[in-house]
């Protein structure tokens, strides 16, 4: 199936650390969905001015970013959010950014979830709240999600993971967000479905007696 247009995806990083392991991980699932023909970008909080969200209708006081930040989501057909898991969530800079957005960016959108944390259980945590969030967003959170457990020591000095499954578990992220943003978006997929919801209903009517 081929999409009218380019798939794209971007990869949300939850960390502002200089040596963040979040990013590393992002950087490799981006990797999968690049592997299944989309175009991809990382999209680094370090590099926009976010205020804090305060639920103020008015925001023409917002800084630039807000609005640029928004724009790159909604060109997105899919997302992978990446987080460290801070004290059994995720991080607060990650929440600020996605209060700052809503439905416009993520509303049918393809989302995967990468999470990292310092202990073994892989921000077990951290990805059960960020797909609560993403759901209530209305996007569809894809199947695969990786954690990385121990992620101090899971990367080498360049970013690369030092484990080839964690590797293949991040790109298969990656891959799922942009082959089924594919599909979503595939003219061949939208053809079926307006078919399906214009066919002519069964003119055998409701069964109503006992089964034959």
């Amino acid at each position: 199936m081929t999409p009218k247009t380019p798939i794209r995806v971007v990869g949300l990083c939850g960390s502002l650390r200089p040596t963040s392991t979040t990013r590393h991980a992002l950087r490799v699932a981006l990797e999968g969905a690049a592997q299944a023909g989309a175009s991809i970008a990382l999209l680094d909080l370090r590099t926009y001015q976010l205020p804090f969200c305060d639920g103020n209708e008015n925001e023409e006081a917002y800084p630039q970013d807000v609005f640029r930040l928004r724009r790159d989501v909604a060109s997105a057909h899919g997302v992978v959010l990446g987080t460290p898991e801070y004290h059994g969530s995720y991080s607060g800079v990650l929440k600020n950014a996605l209060d700052l957005m809503g439905f416009d960016e993520f509303e049918g959108k393809m989302v995967g979830l990468v999470g990292v944390s310092g202990g073994q259980l892989g921000a077990v945590s951290a990805l059960h709240e960020m797909r609560n969030v993403a759901r209530a967003l209305h996007a569809w959170v894809v199947p695969a999600q990786a954690g990385v457990p121990r992620a101090g020591s899971a990367f080498d000095a360049s970013g690369a993971p030092l484990d080839a499954r964690l590797a293949d578990r991040l790109r298969d992220v990656g891959r799922e967000v942009a082959r089924f943003a594919y599909l979503h978006h595939a003219e061949e997929a939208k053809a079926f479905l307006q078919a399906w919801e214009t066919a002519t209903p069964n003119p055998g009517g409701v069964h109503q007696g006992p089964p034959p």
